[in-house]
């Protein structure tokens, strides 16, 4: 089988490769696709990212966005990097930053730097789906990536330093009413960042961030 031909063909379909994928589509027994793919990633045509995961190099415009549904199925861009892309936060995360339903890990190769964080599947929601090249991704909203990052920060007991982020790019009512299905302490430090910021002023706004801001049962 002349494996060169075979992955410019695949790079055409995806910039992911699969060893069971391929084993089911060419009639192969996984163990030598395994062998083959090994055999490729010598010569610099594929990249081995994790169990039976591969990254096609052939294929043009790979984004490694493509990835984070593939090594988590119920994972999604959060935190760090999707609080850049929104303009909430400057800082530029070295990994691109996740969460998921499933065990947390860090994903780490000369092309990737993928990490992945661990939420309940009662906070598995608040994202959005986009395309690329090759295939989709799902990232937060802004307002859950936000309530995302004070949620892990403080349940891991890091520092949630929020005087430096932009909350004005967030939809206010939406960011309230997400917070109500986080536990009292995330919305107590939500609710203290608007304060300060001037985000709610008014006794108006205050009651209305009263009337969201309701304890989760959970």
């Amino acid at each position: 089988m002349d494996w060169a031909a075979t992955l410019r063909k695949e790079a055409q379909r995806s910039a992911i490769l699969r060893s069971d994928d391929i084993a089911r589509r060419y009639g192969i027994v996984e163990s030598a696709v395994g062998n083959a793919l090994r055999r490729q990633e010598r010569r610099g045509l594929v990249e081995h990212i994790s169990n039976k995961v591969y990254i096609n190099k052939l294929a043009h415009d790979f984004s490694p966005r493509e990835l984070v549904g593939i090594l988590r199925p119920n994972a999604y861009i959060s935190l760090e990097s999707a609080l850049a892309e929104w303009g909430i936060s400057t800082q530029s995360p070295s990994s691109l930053t996740c969460v998921t339903t499933g065990f947390p890990r860090k994903f780490r190769t000369p092309s990737i730097r993928i990490a992945y964080r661990h939420i309940g599947e009662h906070l598995y929601w608040g994202f959005q789906e986009k395309r690329t090249r090759h295939g989709s991704y799902k990232i937060a909203e802004p307002e859950k990536a936000l309530l995302d990052w004070i949620y892990l920060q403080r349940q891991e007991g890091l520092p949630v330093v929020l005087d430096e982020l932009n909350l004005k790019v967030t939809d206010k009512r939406k960011l309230l009413k997400y917070a109500s299905k986080y536990p009292t302490s995330v919305q107590r430090t939500l609710h203290s960042a608007l304060s300060h910021s001037e985000q709610l002023p008014g006794r108006r706004n205050r009651r209305q961030s009263e009337k969201y801001l309701v304890s989760p049962t959970s």
